[in-house]
Order: C-alpha cells, then structure tokens, then sequence
C-alpha cells in the first residue's frame, strides 16, 4: 500500500491535508530503474550532499536576496502601469503593440517569477507581510490558496507518480504509458494546443479536483468553497483587464482596441507558462513512477526522484527570468522553497550530484525541449502497440 492512498476517505469533511511524511531510513519498495544501481547508503550520502547545498544556501540568504526579488516587483509593476497606459490610447497602432507587449511581459513576471516563486514561500523568511506566501495574490484566474493546495501540496511530493499526481496530464491529457489509454485521447494534440491560449482556465478547474470530488474524497462543502472563491477571483480578473482598462481606453475611442490587447496579453502569458511547465516535467528523459517506488521513500529518495523526474531549460539569463527560474526546474524540484534567483548558483554542484551518482540530469534549448514534450503529446494519443 502507498503512504497516503489516492482512494483512502479523506481524513476530516472539507479538510485540505499535506500528504505523508517520508520515512527515516531505508529504501522504498522499489526503486525507480534510473536508480536501481543506488544502495540505501549512497542514496543517503547524496541526500546529505542536496542538505548541505540547501542549508549553505540558507545561511547566505539575506539582503542581496530581499533586494532582489522588491527590485523584481517594482520592475514588474512599472511594466504594467506602463503597458495599461499605453493601451488607453491603442487606437494608435503603434500604441497597441507598445502596450500589449509590455503587458504581456508584465504578467509573464508577475506568474512566472513573482506570483509562483512568492506562493511557494520562498521570501517568506523576510517577515513582509506584503511578500509572503499566505497573504500573496497572482495574477492568474485560479485563487493562490487552491493553487498552493494542489501544487505545493500534492504536486510537490508526489512529483510525476501515476495515480498520485494529477499534473501527469492534468485530468485531460494522457502523458503517460502507464495511464490506460482511451478513444478520447486521440484529441491529446486537439486538447494540448487548445488547452495553451487558455491555461490559466485549464488550471482553475484542474484545481477545483473535480476528479476527487466524484470520488467522493472531496466533500460537497470544500466544493462549493472552491467555487465560491474560484468565482470572486474570476469577477476580480475581468473586472481588472476587460473591464476598467477598456472602459478607461473608451475615453480616447481606444475601448476596442484595450479589449483587444489585454485579450493577446493574457493569451501571451498562457502560452509562454504552459511552454515552461511542460518542457519542465514532460520532455524525453523525464521519469514517471509507480506507487510502490514511493513506498517506504526516504528523503534521499525523494531527493533523487525530484532530479530524474524533472527536466531542465538552457539559454540566457533573460531566459531564466521569464521562466521565473523554472528553467532550472530541476533545482526547484529539490528546493522549491529556496529563494529562484539562487537556483543559477545551485544548478552547477547539483548537475555534479548527479553525474557522481550516475543519475541523468536532463536540460536542453528551449525549442528542443518544446518539442520533446509535444512529441510526447503526439505518441501518447495513439494506443499502446501490442
């Protein structure tokens, strides 16, 4: 049986838990094929080698780090305030693509490396209340608090386990060998490339765990709690961008044209987030696993499944900023709660990690990586050869 069985009854009506804790010592049940060679002694020599990368990082952090991530937001707010302004006087085409653009950068730093970074707590130990994981709102349709429950929560411990982790094709698209295949994911192309103008949407129901709650491990009360904020925040995000910003540009005759341009920004966004998630979880090399290679897991095991279960992006720094770090989502597999612009500084020792313990460590361009996952997308819709 798993630690935490995806058809156990929920612990408490509408209660929302973290899943189980990893065990002290041993190994699981199995280990995955990319580690077989491991014994439980090497396995906790580099889950203690991945502790000292984290603690030294934790003893560093201070205001290099706090002034990285204020200049981050004032960056990104001024970007906003810029190509909202812009907008209002759209009807100059000139104007439209300034704003536009600018606004889709804007909300590109705002999801990738302040809202998810931020919602992670990874500027929590700064005490701003202002910064901070419980108090942060994105800008993306799905409320932080649902978000942080099934990413922080779910997705992060049970990274790329069948049966356990649902972001493995988020209830729509089959991204997997091992999940049964269906007439229905003959679509996985359809659904993929029309699930990216939209992903922020895509999320918002995927966060509502409409899949649990037909299993009846999601009580009636917690739905109608994650409706109820699904829906304020949903008011809130048309209010801001198809609302007020169109109304204001309507005093220049430019209504139509902020409507247009707030439209594209947010299509831009989705479609730059859903390229980074997918290169970062799905592209050739990454690794899925069975529930009994989480059995018994300890945290070096945890450690090693989040590294060969993860791919990586390689480019520029600008190119590690627009994904909010998450090009290294390898490091932020491993420390999802250390500050983003360390990982860079961590990327080197843990990719030694890796090639000590004869670990893959997967990382390719951009394009490369794009195209890896839409391969797997492809391959996927089609049944399993006999």
């Amino acid at each position: 049986m798993s630690v935490v069985s995806a058809k156990s009854p929920a612990p408490a009506v509408g209660l929302k838990t973290r899943p189980g804790a990893l065990a002290e010592a041993g190994s699981p049940t199995v280990r995955p094929p990319a580690a077989a060679h491991l014994s439980d002694e090497q396995v906790a020599e580099l889950g203690r080698e991945l502790d000292a990368i984290r603690d030294d990082i934790l003893g560093k952090r201070g205001s290099t780090d706090a002034a990285y991530i204020r200049r981050m937001i004032k960056i990104q707010r001024g970007l906003e305030v810029s190509g909202r302004a812009a907008l209002l006087v759209s009807k100059n085409k000139a104007a439209w693509i300034t704003g536009t653009a600018l606004l889709s950068v804007a909300k590109i730093l705002e999801n990738m490396e302040l809202g998810h970074n931020i919602l992670h707590g990874q500027w929590d130990w700064m005490r701003d209340p202002d910064i901070h994981s419980t108090t942060w709102e994105w800008d993306f349709v799905t409320p932080s608090r649902s978000w942080q429950h099934t990413h922080n929560d779910l997705h992060h411990r049970w990274t790329n386990v069948v049966g356990k982790d649902r972001d493995v094709g988020y209830n729509l698209l089959r991204m997997d060998p091992d999940q049964e295949w269906k007439p229905f994911n003959l679509g996985n192309p359809l659904y993929n490339a029309l699930l990216a103008p939209v992903f922020e949407w895509g999320i918002a129901i995927y966060d509502l765990e409409i899949p649990e709650y037909k299993e009846g491990l999601k009580s009636k009360e917690a739905m109608n709690k994650d409706l109820k904020a699904l829906g304020r925040k949903a008011v809130k995000q048309f209010a801001k961008d198809y609302a007020a910003t169109p109304a204001l540009a309507m005093l220049t005759g430019s209504g139509k044209q902020a409507l247009y341009g707030t439209l594209v920004a947010n299509a831009v966004r989705n479609v730059w987030a859903h390229a980074v998630i997918f290169c970062g979880h799905f592209p050739e090399g990454t690794d899925t696993f069975t529930e009994e290679m989480v059995e018994g897991e300890t945290r070096g095991d945890w450690y090693v499944r989040q590294m060969i279960g993860s791919a990586n992006i390689s480019g520029p720094r600008f190119m590690h900023l627009m994904t909010g770090n998450l090009s290294h989502q390898i490091e932020h597999h491993l420390f999802p709660d250390l500050p983003s612009n360390r990982y860079s500084e961590i990327a080197p020792k843990v990719r030694d990690i890796c090639q000590r313990y004869d670990l893959k460590y997967t990382t390719g361009p951009l394009l490369k990586q794009v195209g890896s996952a839409w391969a797997k997308v492809f391959k996927l819709a089609l049944p399993p050869q006999r």
